[in-house]
């Protein structure tokens, strides 16, 4: 990325307004419903705004095809969780047609890819992990290793501990090679790590650690629910063979919406995975007595598609293929150097720290700051000055920039009202009210 802020003017409303002038994404934003204007949305990291669109789409698919067509929309929709994979793939993955399916959820997704896994290396009985990671990988992990007997090694990034853990030398929760290769051995079957680190922001070092991998002959599959939609993630620059994410956060596709799986064609044949739907049955129809599975990245797949939430997907990376992965990701690299900058200069004398890399090429679309108080603060702000973060333990205030739907002057403004709650100790006015979702 070539331009800079300019850390001295950053604190000017006029700049963030020069920075919008000058977004090529701009026109963007209002293609979102926004029912208030004066809210500063920084959690596209966690929920995407609606697409206008979606409305449309979901009430044609309503009417037009479920109501109109009944069963018979079945022979269009069976195999819609591969074409909508292939745009997802397309548009944010950096990969070719006939590896991603649009399908069940990132959790059910991820367990199917990690036991595949470990079960192409039936000779090898370990899996590593970090404690960083999300805590639904991390609990799958854990069981997995206990159905099996495997050996779990955590690589403790965070303090965190875990299931084996071990501590490593890490910065901002990241997992360098040099490190990693420390605890790999022929005996390792499965790593697993986040593009995104979910807290953090930290970019893992995809290439480097897929070609230390190949080097013990180990496979690694990769959660980028924090990732996709904000970077470019160029899965095959960056040898990329397993993959998972959800479509939600930058991905714009609505809660709950149908997460994704990514098998590169060159292992396709040579994973199982262990729950074995008759949607991956090679003659589904036949309804035989014995799986058979499918030689394409349909032998991954369950049951039914959602149809009705992969219109909202489509809707959402046919956005991102319009606008283009690259300047998508160069204006999640602008916003969070904004963010930054205005952290120094406003919030670090009020007893703020950074948790994210200052380096724009290893962090996503979001960063995290650290306080005694976050929790309370990230309340406050909701309450106080209409400005939605969310709040992460061990005392993280996740700010995110969601490059289609945020504007600069907006990232500006919240960052403003973050101050001002702050240094007046307005926040602590408030009483936090019970509810467990932060």
């Amino acid at each position: 990325m070539s331009f800079r802020i300019d850390p001295e003017a950053a604190t000017q409303r006029s700049y963030a307004q020069s920075l919008d002038a000058n977004d090529p994404l701009a026109a963007f934003k209002s293609e979102f419903f926004i029912s208030d204007p004066n809210l500063c949305y920084l959690d596209g990291n966690s929920l995407g705004r609606l697409p206008k669109r979606t409305v449309e789409r979901v009430n044609d698919f309503l009417t037009a095809e479920w109501g109109t067509e009944l069963v018979d929309g079945w022979s269009h929709w069976i195999d819609q969780a591969q074409p909508a994979g292939d745009l997802l793939a397309r548009s944010a993955l950096g990969a070719g047609p006939g590896q991603t399916l649009v399908c069940d959820t990132t959790s059910v997704n991820f367990y199917q890819l990690c036991l595949a896994a470990i079960t192409a290396r039936p000779d090898r009985k370990t899996i590593i992990i970090d404690s960083a990671n999300f805590p639904t990988d991390r609990y799958i992990l854990e069981g997995i290793a206990k159905t099996h007997s495997l050996n779990l090694i955590t690589l403790d990034t965070d303090g965190a501990g875990g299931p084996g853990a071990v501590k490593i030398e890490s910065e901002d929760e990241l997992v360098s090679p040099q490190e990693l290769e420390k605890h790999l051995s022929e005996d390792v079957a499965l790593i697993t790590l986040q593009a995104i680190n979910y807290r953090s922001g930290a970019r893992q070092p995809m290439k480097e650690i897929n070609a230390l991998a190949k080097k013990y002959g180990a496979l690694v599959v990769w959660d980028c629910s924090h990732a996709i939609g904000s970077i470019e993630l160029n899965f095959e620059a960056n040898d990329v063979q397993l993959a998972v994410g959800c479509t939600y956060k930058y991905g714009n596709s609505g809660p709950g919406s149908p997460a994704w799986l990514f098998v590169s064609k060159d292992i396709q044949t040579q994973l199982r995975v262990p729950i074995q739907g008759w949607f991956a049955q090679e003659k589904q129809f036949e309804m035989g007595p014995f799986f058979e599975p499918a030689d394409t990245i349909r032998r991954f797949q369950i049951a039914s598609p959602s149809i009705i939430g992969i219109r909202g997907v489509e809707v959402a990376f046919e956005m991102i293929a319009r606008a283009g992965i690259d300047k998508i990701s160069q204006k999640a690299a602008i916003g969070t150097d904004l963010m930054i900058a205005l952290h120094d200069k406003w919030l670090s004398p009020l007893g703020f720290e950074l948790g994210t890399p200052r380096d724009s090429r290893k962090r996503g679309g979001h960063i995290i700051i650290k306080h005694r108080d976050a929790k309370l603060i990230a309340f406050a702000l909701r309450k106080l000055a209409n400005v939605i973060p969310d709040y992460r333990e061990p005392g993280s205030i996740r700010l995110a920039i969601s490059p289609l739907a945020t504007s600069y002057e907006e990232v500006y403004e919240g960052f403003v009202r973050l101050r001002d709650l702050v240094s007046s100790e307005a926040y602590k006015t408030v009483s936090m009210d019970g509810n467990r979702v932060t």
